[in-house]
């Protein structure tokens, strides 16, 4: 069992940048790839970026309305995973979940523990 924790979320001009975090405990964190995902009002969950173990050496995937602006990160030695968000648009407002999964691939259902989620609102 793992129970994650997302936090950094909030209200930000367009072109800003925000940090979301998501701490993880329970089962070792390091075996699992993790997620981050975000659901807008009226739409469906999407993919947003994932990061595999450190056994795969952390390899890295972005959904291309984010590649090149976020980030994806995680500190196995603290249990905290990252999503580093430059440039944001007001299109990135949603509420921004993270997941964790033995799978990790880009659906949802590769996912077995989820947070509870942060609010990203980006202004125009």
């Amino acid at each position: 069992q793992v129970q994650l924790a997302e936090s950094g979320g909030g209200l930000v001009q367009a072109g800003g940048s925000l940090r979301l975090s998501c701490a993880a405990s329970g089962r070792p964190f390091g075996s699992y790839v993790m997620g981050w995902f975000r659901q807008a009002p009226e739409k469906e969950r999407e993919f947003v970026a994932r990061i595999t173990t450190a056994r795969t050496l952390g390899a890295t995937y972005y959904a291309d309305s984010i590649k090149g602006r976020f980030t994806i990160s995680r500190d196995n030695s603290k249990n905290i995973v990252y999503l580093q968000m430059n440039s944001l648009k007001p299109e990135d407002t949603a509420v921004y979940y993270c997941a964790a999964g033995a799978i990790g691939g880009t659906s949802g259902h590769d996912y077995n523990y989820w947070g509870q989620g942060t609010q990203v609102t980006v202004s125009s």
